[in-house]
């Protein structure tokens, strides 16, 4: 029994059309035609074209479906693997794509809907950052924004008054706010030196990035950046690459407690001695230790660093009057351990006969 191209169509949910083409193609060319040169479809024509639309329905294109049904000599576990790994890459780029639509609608559900001309400049935007990180990079600094953005807000405005007072990158005042600008931005990153390095190059590269909500002006950022160069340099003197890649980052706000614990040592007068102040020396140990990921060597390094440094000192997150008191306390000598005190007598060494 053959079947003509029509009543084939019918049979199998194909058009006419699509036969028409894989026979033109090559992909299942009739095996017979009649008088009149219709197309005659044998059962073992029906069978191959069973298993291409099987094929089609997993997804392979008809190139890979010609190649698997036309080699014997072909593998099919290579072309099934090309199209996992073709899958693989479409999910990727979907879910992808899922997660930058989801930060657009989240930013829309937490704000005001905006107008088309928001709406679009968002859309820009996003396709913007895409360049550089993922959804998931994106969504993780969008959502870490708010432990800085209390803080952030009059570092700008403090930076911009300095720039336009026109102090050098030197300055004492630059320099501290360069300090706590680079402590800001590391909080923000979640101490991830990748990432920030990447939105540096991101704000260098895209113009569209400036200027939005709170981001500095092209202008302040060069400020910024050569005032890091020069801090930088500093600390290059005494610090290697690998050294200075080390460092990790402690919060502004835990620098602030511990001023603010030690101001008020100073205000009670407080001796360097004194239970208080130890436990604050034992404070400030342990976020050097968190800045130092635990290194004395690297720690020693530092510290000398910020004691030899004019511009070092001048920038410290700590006032002068609170790093005199810790660095007299830290110097006292550890309090010796008490000794053993000698027990009194018991009512047995009293009495021999006492039970």
């Amino acid at each position: 029994m053959r079947l003509r191209v029509g009543e084939l169509a019918r049979r199998t949910g194909l058009t006419v059309r699509t036969l028409h083409h894989y026979d033109e193609i090559g992909l299942l060319a009739p095996s017979q035609r009649s008088d009149s040169g219709y197309r005659l479809y044998s059962q073992t024509d029906v069978q191959r074209l069973h298993a291409i639309q099987a094929l089609r329905h997993m997804g392979l294109p008809l190139a890979h479906i010609g190649e698997l049904l036309g080699d014997d000599r072909l593998d099919p576990q290579h072309i099934l693997s090309q199209q996992i790994h073709a899958l693989d890459v479409q999910i990727q780029q979907a879910t992808e794509l899922r997660g930058r639509l989801a930060l657009m609608r989240d930013g829309m559900v937490a704000g005001a809907a905006p107008d088309m001309g928001n709406w679009l400049e968002t859309l820009a935007l996003m396709s913007t950052y895409g360049k550089y990180f993922s959804a998931a990079e994106l969504r993780r600094i969008f959502e870490r924004w708010p432990l800085i953005e209390s803080e952030w807000r009059p570092l700008i405005a403090q930076m911009d008054a300095a720039m336009h007072q026109g102090l050098p990158i030197g300055d004492p005042t630059v320099q501290k706010l360069t300090h706590r600008w680079m402590v800001l931005i590391l909080e923000w990153m979640g101490g991830d030196m990748d990432l920030m390095d990447r939105w540096g190059h991101m704000y260098r590269q895209e113009p569209s990035t400036h200027n939005i909500n709170d981001a500095p002006s092209s202008a302040m950022m060069a400020y910024v950046e050569r005032a890091i160069a020069l801090r930088m340099q500093v600390l290059q003197r005494h610090l290697t690459r690998a050294e200075m890649a080390q460092i990790g980052f402690v919060p502004l706000a835990h620098w602030q407690a511990l001023e603010d614990e030690v101001t008020a040592l100073l205000a009670r007068g407080e001796a360097p001695d004194s239970p208080a102040a130890l436990a604050a020396v034992a404070h400030w140990s342990r976020l050097m230790d968190q800045l130092c990921g635990h290194c004395p060597a690297l720690r020693a390094k530092l510290l000398h660093a910020w004691t030899t440094e004019p511009l070092l000192q001048s920038s410290a997150l700590l006032s002068l009057e609170v790093r005199a008191f810790i660095g007299h306390a830290a110097a006292l000598p550890s309090p010796a351990p008490p000794q053993p005190q000698p027990q009194p007598p018991t009512l047995m060494a009293l009495d021999p006969h006492a039970t």
